[in-house]
C-alpha cells in the first residue's frame, strides 16, 4: 500500500491486503481506523440477525458463512474472504464450541431403511373398506 509520501507500507503479520483489519494509508488517523473497524463489526452483527450463528454448525455451515460474507461485501462494498469473516466472528464468539462432536457425525452418517409403520396401512385399509361399501 502506498502512502502520501510514496513509501510502501508493510502489512501486519497474519493480515492479508483484503483483511477487514488491514492497514489504512498513513494519512488516516487512528480515529478513522477505529471508526472503520466499528463499522465492520456493526455490519457483522447486523448480518447475524439474518444468518444466525447457531446455524454455523452442522449442514448449514457453508451456507451461513457464504451469506455472512456476501452481506459484508455488499454493505461495505469491499471483498471479504470466508476466513476473514471467521476471524471477525472469533473475536465475539468461541467458534470452537460450534465444531461438531464425533458422536453427532456418526449419527448423521448412519443409514437406515425407511418403512411406514403398520398402523398406517391398517388405517388406510379401514378407510378404503368404508368408502367402497358406501358406494
Amino acid at each position: 500500500m502506498t502512502g502520501l509520501d510514496g513509501e510502501i507500507g508493510t502489512e501486519e503479520e497474519g493480515m492479508s491486503a483484503h483483511s477487514p483489519c488491514k492497514n489504512l494509508p498513513s494519512f488516516s488517523s487512528s480515529a478513522e481506523k477505529e471508526q472503520l473497524q466499528v463499522e465492520v463489526e456493526l455490519k457483522l452483527l447486523e448480518a447475524l440477525e439474518i444468518y444466525p450463528l447457531v446455524k454455523l454448525c452442522g449442514i448449514h455451515r457453508h451456507f451461513v458463512l457464504f451469506g455472512l460474507t456476501e452481506y459484508l461485501q455488499r454493505s461495505l462494498k469491499r471483498q471479504f474472504s470466508p476466513s476473514e469473516v471467521l476471524q471477525l466472528l472469533d473475536r465475539f464468539y468461541n467458534l470452537d464450541m460450534l465444531e461438531p462432536e464425533y458422536e453427532d457425525i456418526e449419527l448423521l452418517n448412519q443409514e437406515e431403511d425407511f418403512c411406514l409403520p403398520r398402523s398406517f396401512f391398517v388405517k388406510e385399509e379401514l378407510l378404503n373398506s368404508t368408502t367402497i361399501g358406501g358406494i
